[in-house]
């Protein structure tokens, strides 16, 4: 059967289905069912209701010299009585922004203050609401805002950060900061000694592969940090074993004397971060001491390593003793 004869026998099957009786039943039942539904919501449009909306602001028109101290909200919440159908916009539409001009509500005051009084706000709220709405309640009912017009001070972003990395990973490199200095703004005279500020705790663990975190500059009274969240990215990668071989170099040997040891050398295994997989190896090598040749009750004496890298983790030799020989040559 092609698709066009699979859609033609659906569209017949419904065709039948609605032009049966048991149909016709169901199509006349929406049908009074949507109607009562028009005259309800007419009805309740048409009542006074009371709701709880939130009206984005935003002060508009600020210098570019001017700082906020205080946090400016992004929205107050009004309690508003009105026509259902008037409030009903006003849900539809919940982006409309009350614009606060700046000048009108500065210089009020001595100090550095932005303040508008309960009556403004509320005359400004009924201005976007129109006349027909009462305002019974606003939240908060005024606004008190701290500002300054100082140029501010750069200081440096220290991270305040214990993480770990899981089993069998690493943390390799250092903590990246999406910025590594904010500005600070006061209202008064900032301390000399303030030259760097630092984040608020990240503790983290079992980490397994690299991890970003929004984190907060930690608060100080008084001052204003912009920004105040940065993004912290912790470098963490997989470890991966990796081997080579060292020679076996004999110290103190006196003059007169030899040593040769068996084997030669030795085999090193240890992890190594991914990235650094196809590095060209560290030159490692291995030590054995002549004067615990001498002093050895065995055939062997232990071998020891030079310094290794620290990306080198877990390391291990094969064997970590060797057998020797003593040769007293001629002089």
């Amino acid at each position: 059967m092609t698709i066009k004869e699979h859609l033609r026998n659906i569209t017949d099957r419904i065709h039948i289905a609605v032009t049966s009786a048991r149909g016709r039943e169901v199509g006349l039942f929406l049908l009074f069912l949507a109607i009562s539904y028009i005259f309800w919501l007419l009805l309740t449009l048409n009542n006074e209701a009371q709701e709880d909306i939130d009206i984005p602001i935003a002060v508009v028109n600020v210098p570019d010299s001017v700082t906020f101290i205080s946090d400016v909200p992004e929205a107050v919440k009004a309690s508003v009585r009105d026509k259902g159908s008037i409030l009903i916009r006003y849900r539809i539409n919940p982006s409309k922004v009350m614009k606060i001009e700046w000048k009108d509500y500065v210089g009020r005051t001595d100090d550095n203050k932005f303040l508008m009084g309960r009556q403004d706000l509320s005359a400004q709220l009924r201005d976007y609401f129109g006349p027909s709405s009462q305002i019974v309640s606003v939240s908060p009912d005024s606004l008190r805002l701290i500002y300054t017009t100082s140029p501010g001070r750069r200081v440096a972003v220290h991270v305040n950060a214990d993480v770990r990395p899981a089993l069998g990973s690493i943390v390799n490199g250092p903590i990246r900061l999406s910025t590594d200095s904010v500005m600070l703004y006061s209202v008064t005279d900032m301390p000399h000694s303030l030259t760097s500020v630092e984040t608020m705790p990240i503790i983290r663990s079992k980490l397994n592969d690299t991890t970003s975190i929004q984190v907060k500059i930690k608060p100080i009274d008084g001052v204003r940090i912009v920004p105040d969240n940065i993004t912290v990215t912790i470098p963490v990668e997989p470890l991966i074993a990796r081997s080579q071989m060292a020679s076996v170099v004999v110290k103190n040997i006196p003059p007169g004397y030899g040593l040769l040891t068996f084997p030669s050398q030795i085999e090193v295994s240890y992890l190594i971060p991914m990235s650094a997989y196809n590095t060209e190896p560290y030159d490692i090598k291995a030590y054995v001491d002549f004067a615990d040749a001498i002093a050895a009750p065995t055939s062997k004496i232990p071998v020891t390593m030079s310094l290794m890298p620290e990306l080198y983790r877990n390391v291990s030799i094969t064997p970590d003793s060797v057998e020797y020989i003593v040769e007293q040559r001629k002089m």
